[in-house]
């Protein structure tokens, strides 16, 4: 008697016994496919048991940090934690032509004292080889396989033993003893779970290239990113010449953290003062722009807020927003109507951060109200002003961390004047810094009209 068929969610991963055009699970709709069983010698084939092993206690194990291996790429090494853990193993996910292959072949190139090997399904030898001689890297110690089958190309590891491996991509490998496409839920799962088992065992460094959704989050069950130890996200349009690497998960080093590159004809180089970058070089100063100090990581970085503000007869007032949450400006609009006197409910209010860059924290908050306030009125706010400071809903303006670390920054780059909160004052002065403090938005304001408006 023939077994039942089973449907998994190409999503979610979860399975179930009927088929249903949306997922009850993850609601996502036409995601569910039948599998099957794997068949051994007539049998389904299920988990062996294996005897019990040895239990050690925790206060044996030796904690020591070994020492990480440079890469080359100081961009790099900074999202990695500084530099690569032996037997870690690394997700790499971005939209295509971002610069994922090119990152992961530069940084094989660099790393010419250690074993590698680089494992393409999706293109050809001759098309990589191509891109090494483009980027004007040397070959010689790139080893290269092109194979989608998971069994040849564990053979192939057991064999020449290499310390570094890449492999492009997961989506494209698949088990021999899988009857379902490469790219799907089951062979992407056991594919990851077979490499991250061989590179636990073996102390080899993996890098895996993931493919993402149009929803900008990777392909496959949500099982792939808890395998790995860091997921690192290609940020940025394949037409811009900047790219943001930004690690999301990291058991080796902090979260959130920022690389900035800048793609060149040979190829990804780190940008190693990239709040210059982000702040635009106006000919002529322009109302609804300000300078905000954020934090990426480890590191303060200056940023330029941009606002339009335009007139709107119609009741369909529009609210757009480039790298902050729309959500939050339709809330501090609110805020400032409420609590700031200003109502923009016949205007078409646009957001943008210059650069591409997407702040996720709220000290982004007064920046924002202020280039709005300099658009709304048409005034220009002066290029030594920077500010930073998340607003409640009850109108105050509260602090960040890391406050005095964003003023000696701001300060750096010749900055003169910072809006800030009461709580972020500095307990002593910064040379060339005039720190102005407040504690509501509407003493904030008060000053920029009494100071900026005509």
């Amino acid at each position: 008697m023939s077994k039942a068929p089973q449907y998994q969610c190409d999503a979610c991963g979860q399975t179930f016994s009927k088929w249903s055009g949306q997922c009850p699970d993850c609601h996502a709709w036409n995601t569910l496919e039948e599998i099957r069983s794997i068949q051994v010698g007539g049998k389904t084939k299920s988990l062996a048991r294996k005897q019990s092993t040895q239990v050690t206690p925790l206060s044996e194990i030796d904690s020591t940090e070994q020492p990480r291996i440079d890469t080359q790429l100081h961009e790099l090494d900074r999202v990695l934690g500084g530099g690569i853990v032996n037997g870690s193993v690394v997700l790499l996910g971005g939209s295509p032509g971002i610069g994922k292959s090119t990152l992961l072949i530069q940084m094989l190139a660099a790393l010419y004292e250690y074993p590698t090997l680089y494992i393409s399904g999706e293109e050809s030898a001759q098309q990589i080889s191509m891109r090494a001689e483009r980027l004007s890297l040397n070959k010689e110690n790139i080893r290269l396989l092109s194979s989608v089958s998971l069994e040849e190309v564990l053979a192939t590891l057991e064999k020449i033993k290499p310390k570094l491996v890449v492999v492009d991509s997961i989506q494209t490998l698949a088990s021999e003893e899988l009857s379902s496409a490469p790219g799907s839920v089951s062979q992407v799962r056991e594919c990851a779970g077979q490499l991250v088992q061989f590179a636990k065992n073996t102390d080899t460094t993996l890098f895996v290239v993931g493919h993402i959704t149009k929803e900008g989050t990777l392909a496959g069950p949500r099982v792939l990113e808890h395998m790995v130890d860091t997921v690192l996200y290609f940020e940025g349009d394949s037409s811009d010449r900047f790219r943001l690497l930004r690690a999301t998960k990291n058991r080796f080093g902090a979260v959130n953290e920022l690389g900035v590159f800048v793609m060149q004809e040979n190829g990804l180089k780190g940008v190693k003062n990239p709040s210059a970058l982000f702040l635009s070089h106006h000919q002529t100063p322009a109302a609804g722009s300000v300078v905000m100090v954020t934090r990426e990581g480890t590191r303060p970085l200056l940023v330029e807020v941009q606002a339009l503000v335009d007139d709107n007869p119609s009741n369909n007032t529009r609210r757009l927003a480039q790298g902050i949450e729309q959500n939050r400006l339709s809330m501090l609009l609110a805020v400032m109507h409420k609590h700031g006197g200003i109502s923009l409910h016949n205007e078409d209010v646009f957001i943008n951060i210059v650069g591409g860059v997407r702040v996720h924290e709220p000290a982004v908050d007064l920046p924002i109200l202020m280039a709005t306030l300099s658009s709304f009125r048409d005034f220009i706010l002066p290029r030594e002003l920077v500010m930073f400071g998340e607003i409640g809903l009850a109108g105050e303006i509260r602090p960040v961390p890391n406050g005095q670390e964003r003023l000696r920054e701001a300060a750096k780059h010749g900055f003169k004047f910072a809006l800030i909160a009461s709580a972020n004052a500095p307990k002593e002065d910064i040379q060339g810094l005039a720190v102005i403090a407040v504690s509501r938005l509407s003493d904030a304001i008060d000053w920029i009209l009494n100071n900026y408006a005509r």
